[in-house]
């Protein structure tokens, strides 16, 4: 059976035979070429919400936080409904497109026309959000976390705060989409380091499709909540990157339903493999070795302890952060890297640490071999993963390590996947609720707590 891994902009074919191969099925959502009529009903019948065109009644400014380069998100899909409501609903209220770059480099003006399309780019008053200027940030409050948060003064100020995005399996938030418009989106660096810091990372929560007692999701939520992130349009996309389902509203209920949905087509049951090959989806999300992180967690719950990870990602601008590069290259080992980085404070998290933390959590257990381009052969040495030119290359340099009878699991896109772990694999502590302090987070320990925390 061949497999087409995508890889860059182009595929990668695998022969599978006789290899387990987890895929999602959200395929079985057919694109019928107008991902835009998709969106336009979603917003006829929101969640939790009045249309947005009502919500615009009565408003001066209204921002649109937008997703950045890093996101496949078909913004050419959403933002024309969003902006004909907002209009609809008030002719004269004054929009401002806000690019939630997060902790990410700016979006530059050829990304965003290729995002948004030449005429909003061009005509839409757009700011690209910066997580690293002080002076464009004001605090409105105190996380749940304790950590400040700091967001944008443009969405700060705004009457009305909307968001667009996409739903997919996040790595360490459970889901992307909703609240994370928000924190990371448009927070400052502040907010962002102590949303993400090694406690929290450390958690048993904190993994791909996990929302209930995720204490960086309780973040967000909070952090969109004291925003005041009023609707938003969420879409899913299949493999080809073409929307297929759309969820509006309330930016928790219509977030939670649109991730119930998702994760129908996406849960993957795992057979433990020797070697797992895998892939971030092709760009632009494999565009650097900071995003492909997210994919080798999944190769990581497929894996058999001490397997064999093989990454295939172009990585065309690199590792995505110094920091995070330097924190690989510089430890004495993944595992020293890992418990420095849950012992460090909220207030002390560095940038990038949580990226640092999760490939060395991966690294802790397994080789990962990474094919790439060959630019990226020494950085791949210098952050503690081997190399490879080609796939086939990296399978023979795996079975070296695991015999030649070694099982094989190929997850051609492994941030389309929520793969399922049982207690204790990949060095997890398993899903006790006791492993989350209740005096560190006690929204975590009080279901009915949390349940209204996400209707409010």
């Amino acid at each position: 059976m061949m497999v087409h891994l995508p890889y860059g902009k182009t595929l990668i074919k695998f022969d599978a035979a006789g290899a387990c191969v987890l895929t999602s099925r959200i395929d079985r959502l057919k694109d019928d070429g107008n991902g835009s009529e998709i969106v336009r009903k979603a917003m006829e019948h929101p969640i939790d919400s009045p249309k947005l065109s009502e919500l615009a009644e009565g408003k001066r400014s209204a921002v649109i936080i937008v997703s950045d380069h890093t996101r496949p998100v078909p913004s050419r899909d959403i933002l024309p409904h969003m902006l004909r409501q907002l209009r609809q609903g008030n002719p004269s209220i004054d929009i401002t497109l806000l690019v939630a770059t997060g902790f990410h480099r700016h979006t530059t003006q050829r990304e965003l026309i290729d995002k948004m399309g030449e005429k909003i780019a061009k005509h839409e008053k757009i700011v690209v959000h910066d997580s690293r200027d002080a002076s464009a940030n004001v605090q409105i409050g105190i996380l749940p976390s304790g950590a400040p948060l700091v967001i944008d003064r443009l969405a700060a100020k705004a009457d009305l705060l909307v968001s667009e995005g996409f739903i997919e399996p996040h790595f360490f938030a459970g889901f992307s989409g909703g609240r994370k418009s928000v924190l990371p989106g448009i927070c400052d660096q502040v907010t962002v380091l102590g949303n993400h810091c090694g406690r929290f990372i450390d958690s048993p929560y904190s993994r791909t499709g996990i929302l209930d007692f995720n204490p960086i999701h309780m973040d967000m939520l909070a952090a969109a909540k004291l925003a005041g992130l009023a609707y938003i349009v969420n879409v899913i996309i299949d493999e080809n990157k073409k929307t297929v389902a759309a969820f509006a509203g309330n930016y928790a209920t219509a977030h939670r339903a649109g991730c119930d949905f998702l994760k129908d087509y996406c849960m993957v049951d795992p057979v433990p493999a020797d070697i797992v090959i895998t892939t971030n989806g092709g760009a632009p999300m494999d565009q650097n070795l900071y995003q492909c992180v997210k994919s080798m967690t999944a190769a990581e719950a497929a894996a058999k302890p001490g397997g064999v990870i093989i990454e295939c990602a172009e990585c065309l601008d690199g590792t995505g952060g110094d920091s995070f590069y330097r924190a690989l290259k510089e430890c004495e080992s993944p595992q020293a890297l890992y418990e420095q980085f849950v012992r460090t404070p909220q207030a002390d998290t560095i940038p990038d640490q949580w990226e640092a933390q999760i490939l060395a959590r991966v690294l802790r257990s397994h080789r990962v071999i990474l094919v790439s381009r060959p630019g990226m052969e020494q950085i791949a040495r210098d952050m503690k993963m081997e190399y490879a030119k080609t796939l086939s290359e990296a399978v023979e340099t795996a079975r070296g390590y695991t015999g030649t009878h070694a099982s094989i699991t190929v997850i051609p896109n492994g941030i389309a996947v929520i793969v399922k772990q049982s207690p204790g694999q990949s060095g997890q502590k398993g899903f006790d609720r006791t492993a989350v302090s209740s005096r560190e987070y006690p929204c975590l320990h009080r279901e009915k707590t949390m349940r209204s925390c996400e209707m409010e």
